[in-house]
């Protein structure tokens, strides 16, 4: 396996990453953006929450976003309550009647993103950085959630076969330089309640990040590549039951970084992460911009 550099260069890119909205979007976000003028915007999933209408309304919000803007579904987009309950209850296949339903929303979600890119085992290219989009409305855990609708619409029946699928994705990018966006974040990073993307909803704790991405992001360097930064939400940093989660984390010289701040509209100030690619490590930046 190829040694991880301690920091890598690259051409400046600014990214704004935003984590799980939940209907906190509004034309003051837009307007915040695009003047701070950022060369990508990431959202990183979660756009609502149970309810198809409200996810279709921050939707169309993003898309008035003059900013490049590329969206990572998350569990609750495009799903359906009752696919939520099965995965939760450990009954996935419950919830497979609704898959084709499922993707049907997806695409009527497309539609009302209007320009923005879908981040779904994709690959965007900024400047001298690719983003590496991964596996779409992940839920974390050792599990692949929404089984029936990945397989549906992008093939994927297992784990291992999203690891396989990000892994080409990590062979066709065209620069050496990496950054992977997800819903959830990878493994690997600790299995405390309070760890980046540890477990606290279960007493026992444990690891919930998404194996597949730890998978690809070993590929990653193992080939050669340069992970400069990953970055994704899902485990709120408001930890059940009290405190704080670790929101970032550098190692093996890749900053991984969770932006998932809920609710990210705290008296006025809007919340998002600035990830600044400079000539040296990945650097990230929660900030809170008033009106």
């Amino acid at each position: 396996m190829a040694s991880a550099r301690a920091c890598y260069t690259v051409a400046m890119v600014r990214i704004a990453i935003v984590g799980d909205i939940h209907g906190h979007w509004s034309p003051e976000d837009v307007d915040q953006l695009d003047h701070l003028a950022y060369d990508a915007v990431v959202v990183v999933g979660d756009l609502a929450g149970l309810r198809f209408a409200p996810t279709l309304g921050v939707a169309r919000g993003l898309a008035q976003l003059t900013t490049r803007t590329i969206v990572v579904p998350g569990n609750h987009d495009a799903t359906h309550p009752a696919q939520l309950l099965a995965e939760v209850t450990g009954a996935p296949r419950l919830g497979d009647p609704l898959a084709t339903a499922q993707a049907r929303r997806l695409d009527t979600l497309k539609t009302a993103l209007g320009p923005c890119e879908l981040g779904a085992y994709s690959l965007h290219r900024i400047g001298e950085i690719t983003l590496v989009a991964a596996r779409p409305h992940s839920m974390g855990g050792p599990t692949l959630s929404f089984a029936a609708h990945l397989h549906a619409v992008w093939g994927i029946d297992s784990l291992e076969a999203s690891a396989r699928r990000l892994c080409a994705l990590v062979d066709e990018a065209p620069t050496e330089h990496l950054v992977f966006v997800g819903h959830n974040g990878p493994t690997g990073l600790g299995d405390r309640r309070d760890d980046i993307w540890g477990c606290d909803f279960r007493r026992a704790e444990g690891d919930w990040g998404d194996a597949d991405l730890r998978a690809a992001i070993d590929h990653a360097r193992e080939t050669g590549r340069r992970v400069a930064a990953v970055c994704a939400g899902h485990m709120h940093r408001r930890v059940r039951g009290g405190g704080q989660r670790t929101a970032q984390r550098r190692q093996d010289g890749t900053l991984y970084v969770n932006a998932a701040e809920v609710p990210r509209v705290r008296e006025g100030r809007r919340h998002h992460v600035a990830l600044e690619l400079l000539d040296g490590p990945a650097r990230a930046t929660d900030r809170w911009v008033a009106p």
